[in-house]
């Protein structure tokens, strides 16, 4: 009687799993629709982290982190600043004109950097002519010919 009551309560338990589930309708997509769905976002090139060497001090990289919604992070020695940029790429990607690099600081500790100057340079304004050596490679140029350039950046991350 044990072993029959045992056998029914396996047979019920596990009935539940012998039904076959109900056939789902899955409904098909129109290439119209389809290619709504899709979201293709770009980013400027600029974007991840690049290292300058200082000609003065080897031993010293100063950073600039270019992310996501325009902030930019620079860290040079024991000097942070936080800011925006707005990079504006070749109008018409020939070298007439190069991409323009607008950035501005918000906010810095006010501590020495790689220089070994310690200026403040909150609410400061800059703006430079970027020069591509290569995809990994950019100077920042004063004059919008790219002929006078004065810092080299080397890509550390992408």
């Amino acid at each position: 009687m044990k072993n029959t009551s045992f056998i029914i309560s396996l047979l019920l338990s596990l009935s539940a799993y012998s039904h076959a589930d109900q056939p789902q309708v899955v409904n098909a997509v129109s290439p119209e629709t389809a290619a709504n769905l899709i979201r293709i976002n770009t980013r400027p090139e600029i974007l991840g982290l690049w290292g300058m060497e200082i000609p003065t001090n080897k031993k010293c990289v100063e950073y600039y982190n270019f992310r996501g919604s325009n902030e930019v992070v620079v860290n040079s020695g024991k000097e942070w600043s936080i800011g925006l940029f707005d990079y504006q790429p070749s109008p018409d990607n020939t070298l007439e004109k190069p991409p323009a690099l607008i950035m501005q600081v918000k906010y810095e500790n006010n501590e020495t950097d790689c220089s070994g100057r310690k200026e403040d340079q909150t609410n400061e304004v800059s703006q430079y002519f970027v020069k591509w050596a290569n995809k990994n490679t950019i100077d920042f140029c004063t004059t919008e010919k790219a002929d006078q350039c004065f810092a080299k950046l080397r890509r550390v991350l992408p």
